[in-house]
């Protein structure tokens, strides 16, 4: 660990290293190796004619023995690599939303966030050379400093480059593109793994068309109700802004699926969104349920599904019976469920108690929450259409 290695590292000459790129080398190293190197690498820098500071010098030192001694947090030592006045700060507050805009991981970087992680740190090293940013008062502490460093960044993120893009709007959405398609592809996998274990079962249930002509009377006339359940359900499969399909298995099937993967949000009435904006309320039963919906796991309704597809109807399909299946499911890996952990299964039977409830008014439970001929039918054709939207 030497000038040469920083210089390598860095990919720059001695005389044009930064702050950053001196904290960046020491880090990429041991600690009680960057420690021991730290005074003939002072020594070598200010032979080269870029001492840097003894603020930032001190301040190496201090986090290199924090980390050595195991007391250094993630969060200090990024904190610190953020202070030398030319690292973009990886979680920042937005100035004019209670939100954070968050900078993707060194190592999950696309095209886009790379370029535009890049092109802010040539513009912070701009600020220092112009005396812009105060780099020792950042590695003080100085809340200030801190607070100046914060809204510089974000006028940059915010300020379109010289071909019209806004940074910060660019990065959120390769993330966004990024998390559809890694999404998209575990979709894929859970369909795949759906097909694999409903291939495999012995028996398969029939088409109960009498209770499905009967579900889909009821379902037509709670559809066009107001209120809840009837506008989770609405939302769920689409048809606030979609027409309902004339056929009775389409439509049920439809909402089904939409259970398993909500289409579209409530609709934003004047009372919805006035109730949004009120940060000081509560959110409605049915925003809740639309939420707790979206945060079922995929592979929480393949064990659910394929479990009681197995076991039939006259199974009860309780949610702690369901929980209690997923946590057994042979066709999930369940490694970090604790099965003695009641907590696990509990946290199970929440998100699956409004599913339940939705369930029984589709015919898919009985008022007994025992799984129905109907739902033996119906649920694994649901969760499959729901799976394989993008196929049809």
């Amino acid at each position: 660990m030497d000038l040469e290695f920083v210089c390598a590292h860095a990919g720059r000459r001695a005389t044009a290293l930064t702050r950053r790129d001196v904290a960046r080398a020491l880090l990429s190293v041991p600690s009680g190796l960057a420690l021991v190197a730290l005074p003939d690498l002072r020594r070598a820098m200010l032979a080269a004619g870029n001492a840097l500071s003894p603020v930032f010098w001190e301040s190496a030192r201090r986090t290199l023995m924090l980390i050595e001694s195991g007391q250094a947090t993630v969060g200090e030592v990024q904190r610190w690599v953020e202070s030398t006045g030319t690292e973009p700060i990886l979680l920042m507050p937005t100035l004019q939303t209670p939100d954070y805009f968050i900078w993707p991981e060194e190592d999950e970087r696309g095209p886009v966030s790379q370029e535009m992680y890049s092109r802010l740190v040539r513009h912070l090293e701009e600020r220092v050379e112009a005396g812009d940013i105060d780099s020792d008062a950042l590695l003080r502490g100085d809340p200030r400093a801190r607070r100046a460093y914060e809204e510089m960044q974000e006028r940059w993120l915010n300020t379109p480059l010289p071909d019209g893009r806004v940074p910060g709007f660019e990065v959120n959405d390769e993330q966004d593109e990024e998390l559809m398609a890694f999404c998209d592809e575990q979709q894929v996998n859970a369909l795949s793994e759906l097909r694999r274990v409903l291939g495999g079962m012995p028996r398969r249930a029939e088409l109960p068309a009498a209770d499905l002509e009967a579900a889909a009377t009821r379902l037509r006339v709670l559809l066009g109700q107001p209120g809840y359940p009837a506008n989770v359900l609405r939302a769920c499969a689409g048809f606030e802004s979609l027409p309902m399909p004339d056929d009775d298995t389409e439509l049920w099937l439809s909402v089904v699926a939409g259970i398993a993967g909500p289409v579209s949000d409530l609709s934003e009435d004047d009372d919805t969104v006035e109730e949004f904006t009120d940060l000081e309320g509560e959110l409605r039963h049915e925003d809740t349920v639309l939420a707790e919906l979206c945060a079922i796991q995929l592979a929480d309704w393949l064990g659910a599904v394929t479990a009681l597809t197995r076991l039939g109807p006259g199974v009860l399909a309780s949610p702690e019976r369901i929980a209690r299946l997923i946590a057994e499911s042979p066709d999930i890996d369940t490694g970090e469920i604790d099965m003695s952990d009641p907590d696990e299964l509990r946290a199970g039977e929440r998100l699956f108690t409004p599913v339940v409830t939705l369930w029984g008014h589709l015919g898919i439970v009985d008022a007994d929450d025992v799984l129905t001929p109907l739902g033996w039918w119906g649920l694994p054709l649901a969760l499959e259409r729901a799976w394989s939207r993008k196929e049809w």
